[in-house]
């Protein structure tokens, strides 16, 4: 396959790709938001205990992160990413256009939430987000470890997100020890 093609990741996409790029650029797309909206039930909870997991929900607009691919290795590329972000078919293969840093709009492949899947979760306020997290582990770790890395990672990357960051310090305090 010829030419190139663009990956846009909003959370762990954004600092542990896991595939080869050309170039990693500051991206934001409009029209979604990133939102814990999708319960986990493998990752970062179990089917007792479901947990949240990130998507792209409805509304808003999302700072992320671009990758540019080399056509060569696109086929693995986007293999990979099927395999890694479609485990429980939770998201919806998408072709999204981006503004790139400096302006420049470009199709980037991503995935967003189904909001018709069974663990879609729909929009959740930061109290109900924060019980479900509060407590919740699976076969990737504790949830709250999943928000911590995701705040700090953002923070590295210069993104302030106001529901994340005022989120965290809520499940940490129903995670404290009384």
């Amino acid at each position: 396959m010829s030419g190139e093609h663009w990956v846009f990741g909003y959370g762990s996409l954004m600092w542990r790709p896991g595939f080869p790029f050309l170039e990693r650029l500051p991206a934001r797309l409009h029209g979604r938001r990133r939102a814990f909206c999708i319960y986990s039930v493998h990752h970062r909870g179990t089917p007792a205990r479901r947990g949240l997991v990130l998507g792209l929900a409805p509304g808003g607009s999302v700072r992320g992160i671009a990758y540019r691919v080399s056509g060569p290795d696109w086929p693995d590329v986007r293999a990979y990413l099927m395999e890694r972000e479609q485990p429980t078919e939770t998201y919806l293969e998408a072709h999204v256009a981006v503004r790139l840093a400096g302006g420049r709009r470009v199709e980037c492949l991503t995935f967003l939430s189904d909001t018709a899947h069974p663990q879609w979760a729909g929009v959740l306020s930061l109290e109900r987000q924060a019980e479900l997290i509060a407590g919740a582990e699976g076969l990737s770790g504790r949830n709250v470890d999943y928000l911590a890395d995701l705040v700090a990672h953002l923070r590295e990357e210069g993104v302030h997100d106001r529901a994340m960051e005022t989120l965290l310090p809520m499940v940490r305090a129903r995670e404290a020890p009384l």
